[in-house]
């Protein structure tokens, strides 16, 4: 009698395992082929990659030379690290000042003293290790570092910005609403190199140019835009104290700015209208009985429910910038100097017009780094700020 009873107490449990399994082997069924396709087209170029890095490459594999390759690309060891010290002191003042935000103690008088103190001292720690890093490492490839920076900081937040904008005109009932979107998106899949090459005629540094004839009707002198290699605030503004970093971009590299944001705002327009189109009314009608304004509305209500569109267009942005390529590529001029010669184009250099296989894909290593770390910055400081109702 014992052992029946056992028996079928130890069958059901063997049951309920089996269907256990079973609906393991069905999920990894299920994404096997999705898992198959990121391996094959994603994750094995990057350890190839990689793997290219560490040898001599130049058309044929070379002898394993390990790090040298990223030695080279950074320069000394050290400078790095001080300049990698100075980056995560200024993240760390980051957080630690949004922790004195949020304590009502007097605690968080002495978080902002630190903060502050980690500022100064990031202000001071970063430029080191990065003279550091010019003197020792490649001084080309290191100036397309701050040129990538220069090109998504001119071109996220401004098209970002317009498109917010005319999504949130767009949505309102006016005429010819479609046409509008549609006039919009359209830059957004006109082919990248047809447009670049129109770019480059509208701001040719001819006179006769639609943008200088544009700037001499309103009384400014006509520029030479894709072929000025001097800093834009000095040529627009003549701000000549500026220096180094704080210089900013060039007039060329600025003028691809304006390409960027006029390709990318439509699209970023269509996304927005998705997320105004998913709030729902209701709150707009109860703040308007509570006597809002229409700019109450856009703030307290529209901002917040549309910040996950908001942050993942940010997101997207961000990585789609530091990997441009075609448009810049297809618009660079010698007489630039180097001055558009973002990240991206400077790898292809190496890579195609240099044969240099190994020091490409140690460079392209690099900069897959420095977007990850980016975008996990961006999770951190701006994830949480993002409201999911």
């Amino acid at each position: 009698m014992a052992s029946t009873t056992i028996s079928q107490v130890a069958t059901p449990r063997k049951r309920i395992r089996w269907l256990d399994v079973k609906e393991q082997l069905t999920g990894y069924a299920f994404i096997f082929p999705a898992v198959f396709i990121i391996s094959i087209f994603g994750i094995f170029p990057i350890g190839y990659a990689f793997y290219m890095s560490l040898y001599n490459w130049r058309v044929r594999q070379g002898p394993f030379v390990g790090v040298e390759n990223y030695h080279k690309a950074l320069g000394d060891w050290s400078g790095v690290i001080i300049f990698v010290l100075g980056i995560a002191m200024l993240f760390l003042a980051y957080l630690l000042w949004d922790s004195a935000l949020r304590s009502h103690s007097n605690l968080g008088l002495a978080l902002k003293i630190g903060a502050a103190m980690l500022l100064i001292g990031a202000f001071f720690v970063a430029p080191v290790g990065w003279q550091q890093m010019l003197e020792t490492g490649d001084v080309d490839f290191l100036v397309s570092l701050p040129l990538t920076l220069y090109y998504a900081l001119g071109t996220v937040p401004a098209e970002l910005g317009l498109a917010l904008v005319l999504a949130y005109i767009l949505f309102q009932k006016i005429k010819g609403q479609e046409f509008f979107r549609m006039l919009y998106f359209l830059p957004y899949i006109t082919p990248v190199v047809a447009t670049a090459v129109v770019f480059r005629t509208i701001f040719s540094p001819r006179e006769t140019s639609l943008a200088n004839q544009f700037l001499t009707a309103l009384g400014q002198e006509p520029q030479k835009w894709l072929f000025e290699s001097k800093p834009f605030n000095q040529v627009m503004f003549g701000l000549d104290w500026l220096e180094g970093f704080w210089a900013g971009p060039s007039m060329a590299l600025a003028t691809i700015v304006l390409f960027g944001i006029w390709t990318y705002v439509g699209y970023n327009t269509v996304i927005f209208l998705a997320g105004l189109g998913s709030i729902p009314h209701e709150l707009y009608e109860a703040a308007q009985i509570d006597g809002a304004s229409t700019w109450h509305l856009f703030r307290y209500i529209t901002l917040p429910l549309l910040s996950p569109v908001t942050f993942y267009l940010a997101l997207v942005a961000f990585i789609g910038t530091f990997k441009a390529f075609n448009h810049i590529y297809v618009m660079r001029v010698p007489s630039a100097q180097g001055t558009v010669d973002v990240a991206s184009v400077f790898i292809f250099d190496t890579f195609y017009r240099y044969n240099q296989f190994g020091y490409a894909t140690a460079q392209a290593i690099i900069l897959f780094v420095i977007i990850l770390i980016l975008t996990i910055v961006q999770n951190k400081v701006f994830g949480e700020k993002v409201f999911y109702g």
